[in-house]
């Protein structure tokens, strides 16, 4: 078992979220595009677009107070170890990644329950989902912000939504695509367990920690 059903219907929450938003902002910021006006005429005019782009921004919102207490909770209460978290190795390990790739390296490096492009992708979503939320926020409530902020932030703002939201949709369809859909199918995120043969590809080195038995036991 690599993911519990928790886990999996956070993930497709967030999926849902991020696809809603990507399409209805997209639409927005290439509003003059034959596609973008045919999708912005069938969901009801700009008006109702907007509207559906907030929802799910909304949706977002909740989802990620939800993930931070849920990592709060894993960590301070569960005592899970923080497998998440870069350290030093993972650098080393993406160094090691790219001479194999490269054919300078014969054997791929072994790695733990998740992977450093896992990791990589992980904060990139986190630092994304922030910057998201801040601007979205200033770009939502513009007369609130100018209140206490330089009205200068309000165009910023959507400068910077406009720019990170066309990164995140590339990153997802060219990196995350990649990886977990071209590269390697995996399921995972559809039946919330992984074959012993992907994580001996994958993630050798949890693999073997299972074998010696060396899971971490529950807290009392």
């Amino acid at each position: 078992l690599r993911f519990p059903l928790a886990y999996r219907l956070e993930h497709w929450t967030m999926v849902l979220s991020f696809t809603t938003l990507a399409v209805t902002g997209l639409v927005q910021k290439y509003a003059m595009a034959d596609l973008s006006i045919w999708l912005i005429n069938t969901l009801g005019g700009i008006e109702s677009v907007r509207v559906i782009h907030r929802i799910a921004a909304v949706v977002l919102m909740v989802e990620s107070v939800y993930h931070v207490g849920l990592i709060g909770y894993n960590l301070l209460v569960r005592r899970y170890r923080a497998d998440l978290m870069l350290n030093p190795r993972d650098l080393r390990v993406a160094f090691q990644s790219f001479s194999y790739n490269m054919g300078w390296r014969k054997e791929r490096p072994q790695q733990g329950r998740y992977t450093f492009e896992e990791k990589f992708e992980y904060f990139a979503i986190i630092w994304g989902t922030l910057v998201m939320i801040v601007t979205g926020f200033v770009l939502w409530n513009p007369i609130a912000t100018t209140a206490v902020l330089p009205g200068e932030f309000v165009p910023a703002a959507k400068a910077i939504h406009s720019g990170e939201a066309l990164l995140a949709v590339l990153a997802i369809i060219v990196w995350h695509s990649y990886h977990v859909h071209i590269r390697h199918f995996n399921k995972s995120m559809f039946t919330g367990r992984i074959s012993k043969d992907e994580m001996a590809e994958e993630h050798a080195l949890e693999l073997a920690a299972l074998k010696a038995g060396e899971t971490q036991p529950a807290p009392d």
